[in-house]
């Protein structure tokens, strides 16, 4: 991967942590079943984000209408790393993107205050066509770590940044296989 498009993320030898936020009418349910169930949607592609900045900037730290949960899901890494390897960049040619059984973009990664940095994060939106793979084959677990984002939040807000800091969760590169990390890059 290029210096400035790498996986980080939180992962251990077999699984790898991303996030997404739900209401709370989709959150509770799901993470009561410790999968994802009904009322969330099936029928849509749903996007997985391993950086957990990235996705504070996107749901406003849990404060965005229909994003007030945040989850960690577990999926096993060869999951993870199957999506991307069936991953096209949004950025390709539109008909094959509408093809696209995963669907990859590149943003700014985010610091704890929200401002862009000079290399980007990876979204990945998992297609109709994977989404029951995902749900019921690719997670492990949910986790509902909206406790921690208000309490980081709050510490954010405060001025103690340092503090808010030591809660982030462990974020490294991720070792994506070369045959697919070529596939995923835009400027290669």
């Amino acid at each position: 991967m290029s210096a400035h498009h790498q996986v980080r993320a939180h992962y251990d030898e077999r699984t790898i942590v991303v996030y997404q936020a739900y209401s709370p009418a989709v959150a509770g349910p799901s993470l009561r079943a410790n999968r994802f169930v009904p009322p969330f949607s099936f029928n849509r592609m749903t996007w997985i984000k391993p950086s957990f900045l990235w996705l504070m900037h996107r749901s406003n730290w849990a404060q965005k209408s229909g994003q007030e949960r945040v989850l960690a899901v577990r999926l096993t890494r060869s999951g993870w790393e199957e999506a991307l390897s069936r991953a096209v960049l949004t950025t390709t040619d539109p008909a094959v993107v509408a093809r696209a059984p995963v669907h990859v973009q590149w943003d700014p990664e985010r610091s704890l205050r929200g401002a862009a940095l000079n290399h980007y994060s990876i979204q990945v939106g998992v297609g109709r066509g994977l989404i029951r793979t995902f749900a019921q084959d690719w997670i492990v677990g949910l986790t509902d770590v909206t406790p921690q984002v208000r309490r980081i939040a709050a510490l954010k807000q405060s001025g103690r940044t340092a503090q808010a800091q030591r809660l982030l969760p462990p974020e490294r590169i991720y070792p994506v296989p070369s045959a697919t990390a070529r596939n995923l890059l835009v400027d290669a």
